[in-house]
């Protein structure tokens, strides 16, 4: 076969291959995302560093199953990353009961202020099963 026609297929199934990849890609992490109409999980993936995310998602998953709403009947701890008491959250926000972004960043900086990052966060809530 013709060196041109064998590139032309290769540089064919590359683009194939790559526009599945974007599509794939797009799905987990998508390029922008409007705040009103986005997941919190889709909002995460565009504010915690990729590194980290695995660990921020386990995390949040396991205190408060990614309700930005969530409230502990006993101790009373609030929103996606479970904050005690909830208003802890104003400091990253005014709008903390209601809106997942200002809860993520709140989580995130929280997460990196006392543990050194989420992925810290995540070893530590593995054997203490509270972070």
């Amino acid at each position: 076969m013709p060196a041109f026609k064998l590139r032309m297929r290769t540089s064919a199934a590359v683009l194939a291959g790559a526009a599945g990849l974007t599509a794939l890609g797009a799905g987990l992490l998508p390029a922008t995302a409007n705040a009103a109409t986005a997941s919190p999980q889709t909002l995460a993936a565009q504010i915690v560093p990729a590194g980290q995310l695995a660990s921020f998602n386990q995390i949040i998953t396991h205190e408060s199953g990614w309700n930005i709403h969530a409230t502990n009947a006993s101790s009373g701890a609030y929103g996606l990353a479970q904050a005690l008491p909830g208003s802890k959250m104003a400091s990253a926000g005014a709008d903390w009961k209601t809106n997942p972004s200002t809860q993520i960043k709140w989580a995130l900086g929280y997460m990196d202020s006392r543990y050194g990052s989420p992925n810290a966060a995540w070893t530590f809530w593995q054997t203490h099963h509270w972070y």
